[in-house]
Parts: C-alpha cells; sequence; structure tokens
C-alpha cells in the first residue's frame, strides 16, 4: 500500500461520516430527535479522525513531500485553506451542541453547520482525490510514497485510534436514527 492510498482509503471512510452528518442534519430540520450523545460522537470524529489522523497525514508528510518538488503549491495552498475551514465550521459545530445541551434551542444552527461541513467534505475530497492523482502521476516516486505510507502506519496510537473511530461509524450507521 503507498501514502495516496491510505488517504483515499481515509476518504471512504470519510464519505461514510458524510452520510451520517447528512441524515443528521435533516432530521434535525425534520424535527427528529438525535440524541446529543451520537451528535457528541460524530464532532468526536470529526476531530480525531479528520483533523488529528488525516489532516495530520497530509500537512505533515504528504503536502510538504509533494511541496519539495517546487510542484502543486497553489493547490496545497488551497487545501490547507479548506482544512482550516473545515475546523472553524467543526467549533461551530461544537459550540452550538453544548447550547443546545444546556438548554438554548439551538437546533437550528447544529442543522445548519452540519449541512455546511456535509457539503464542504463532498467537494473538499473531490478535490483532494484530484491533487492525488496528480501528485502520483506528476512527483511522487514509489519509494517516497512506501516511505510515507510506512510513517503513517508507525504510529500506533494512531491506528489504536482509528480502530476506536470505525467502531463508532459502525455505531452510528446502526442508530435507529440512521436507519429510518
Amino acid at each position: 500500500m503507498s501514502a495516496t492510498e491510505t488517504l483515499r482509503n481515509d476518504h471512504k471512510q470519510i464519505k461514510r461520516l458524510g452520510k451520517i452528518i447528512s441524515k443528521c442534519y435533516t432530521d434535525i430540520n425534520a424535527g427528529k430527535t438525535i440524541p446529543f450523545s451520537d451528535l457528541e460522537k460524530i464532532t468526536i470524529i470529526i476531530s480525531e479522525f479528520l483533523d488529528s489522523i488525516h489532516y495530520s497525514r497530509e500537512e505533515d508528510s504528504y503536502f510538504p513531500c509533494v511541496a519539495s518538488y517546487d510542484h502543486l503549491k497553489k493547490e496545497i495552498r488551497a487545501l490547507l485553506i479548506e482544512h482550516e475551514f473545515s475546523r472553524n465550521i467543526a467549533s461551530k459545530i461544537i459550540l452550538h451542541l453544548k447550547r443546545w445541551k444546556n438548554g438554548d434551542d439551538s437546533s437550528e444552527p447544529v442543522a445548519r453547520f452540519l449541512r455546511t461541513y456535509s457539503i464542504y467534505l463532498n467537494e473538499h475530497m473531490s478535490r483532494e482525490e484530484d491533487f492525488f492523482e496528480r501528485a502520483e502521476k506528476e512527483v511522487l516516486s514509489k519509494e517516497e510514497e512506501k516511505d510515507m505510507f510506512e510513517d503513517f502506519q508507525s504510529a500506533m496510537a494512531i491506528t489504536k485510534k482509528m480502530e476506536s473511530i470505525l467502531k463508532d461509524l459502525d455505531y452510528l450507521e446502526n442508530q435507529e436514527w440512521f436507519k429510518n
């Protein structure tokens, strides 16, 4: 497996999360109840998986490796800006979820920011897929791909965290509100 394949596999899990988020904001807008614990689990997956694992892999290894060839720098900058946008949306979801949980009627902003995040995920992953394809074809050697992949796999804490995140995604996909 290569670093790019690892990032593409991350996208498969992110797409699962995107479907959960989409169902969630649709149900909230329809006045249906989503347990706060499930909403909190979604925010944890966003911060621990997307930010701490996936974005970290890209920002700490993948993008610098590609940029070292003085290639695709404009695309990397755009993706980094989008990562920051993602973090800002996620913080708004968390803020309004806390307010809602504390008794304020913040269901509308939670649903709105979840919807925004869902749209962001779809568009961002599409741009990243295009970027990965170009990086594979135009820049990265097989050896670099292998080295980055080994770097991705070397952190046991990340492997354990990924197992936990996959279980959380399975859990959310098996909740009645998601199935209906």
